[in-house]
């Protein structure tokens, strides 16, 4: 059976704010979830609803290893890697939904 492809994304509250890393096989949902507070936990109680960076990987497997690698970086690692791609902090969601 073939895995399906997979989605990185950080979402914030804020330029410059609290970060969250996650994965997704859909990222339109789960980025529709966030900014609608469907998501409990950290996400939730912090207002994390907008979207700074994707990431799209062809398989899951790879999506979430990658994932686990970033959630594991410094913070100044992860918010280079939104500034290189996302140097405004503008929301994503009505870009690539």
């Amino acid at each position: 059976m073939k895995e399906r492809g997979g989605w990185i994304y950080v979402v914030t509250n804020r330029p410059n704010g609290v970060l969250y890393v996650g994965v997704t096989a859909n990222l339109a949902r789960r980025a529709y979830a966030h900014r609608e507070g469907l998501v409990d936990g950290f996400t939730r109680r912090y207002g994390l609803k907008r979207l700074a960076y994707v990431e799209r990987h062809a398989d899951i497997g790879m999506a979430i290893q990658r994932e686990k690698t970033i959630k594991g970086w410094r913070r100044t690692w992860k918010v280079r890697l939104i500034m290189t791609g996302n140097p405004e902090w503008r929301d994503l969601y009505d870009e690539i939904m």
